[in-house]
């Protein structure tokens, strides 16, 4: 008798109980799924990390899952501003190889470190415009592959971010982007020994590498695509906004109104 009225049960009520079902493994599947802390995005200069990064917080707060744009940078740029004040052609001659990779390794040690504590201490999710294993690459690009096994001690405290995206790009393309934007120079061998860097360093099989070379609402609707693994759910009204591709909710793209301006790049 049992089984006949399990047979016949109104068709209502047969579909009511099975969404009920997928109702209760999706909560317990999101009670499974450990918060999303932190994103870093890292590559090379001119590969879009910034333009990237603040999308990515702007978009992740738009859904409903406050996020805050970090910038991680070691302070290059500045040192070299203050080199040529100085009469010095950069930074490197005006501290030497050795001393600004040492400032370099500390500002951007001090960087990671607030930005993880305000994640800490606000709960929202730290999107890093770069991470460690920028520093890492910086040494070996710049030759002071000796000074790395001293800089992965001290950035060992850091816990690696829960997604890392490598945002790879060629370098004469790269160049050309930096070129264009005219707020600073880069020499290609810098870019080409950087990228390859990036692939040599023991992390690597660990990235989410993302093909930065083409316009950067493609690059947009890549990582969306790769972070709809980790936010399932779809945006707050309900309806999955942008297109990530068939069946994938996506996270919504923001994108700046026109005639606004680009987010200031990032300095190394």
């Amino acid at each position: 008798m049992a089984d006949f009225a399990q047979r016949h049960k109104p068709a209502a009520e047969v579909r009511g109980s099975d969404n009920l079902g997928k109702v209760s493994a999706t909560v317990r599947g999101r009670r499974r799924r450990p918060r999303l802390r932190s994103i870093a995005l890292i590559g090379i200069d001119g590969s879009g990390k910034t333009t990237q990064a603040h999308r990515l917080a702007d978009a992740l707060t738009a859904d409903g899952r406050p996020a805050t744009y970090h910038r991680n940078a070691g302070g290059r740029y500045w040192l070299g501003r203050v080199a040529r004040r100085l009469g010095r052609p950069d930074a490197q001659r005006l501290v030497g190889r050795g001393g600004l990779l040492a400032v370099e390794s500390v500002l951007r040690w001090l960087a990671i470190a607030a930005a993880l504590l305000s994640c800490l201490v606000t709960g929202r999710t730290a999107v890093m415009d770069r991470y460690a294993a920028c520093q890492y690459v910086s040494m070996r690009a710049h030759g002071g592959q000796r000074w790395e096994r001293l800089a992965r001690a001290g950035y060992r405290i850091f816990p690696p971010p829960q997604v890392t995206f490598l945002l790879a790009v060629d370098p004469a393309e790269a160049y050309r982007r930096i070129e264009r934007r005219g707020t600073d120079h880069e020499a290609m061998d810098y870019l080409t020994a950087a990228a390859t860097a990036y692939r040599t360093l023991p992390e690597y099989p660990s990235f989410v590498v993302v093909d930065a070379g083409g316009p950067a609402e493609e690059v947009t609707r890549r990582i969306r695509a790769h972070l709809a693994a980790w936010l399932p759910e779809s945006t707050p009204t309900g309806q999955p906004a942008g297109d990530a591709g068939p069946g994938v909710p996506a996270l919504p793209v923001v994108l700046p109104p026109p005639g606004a301006a680009a987010p200031a790049q990032a300095r190394p």
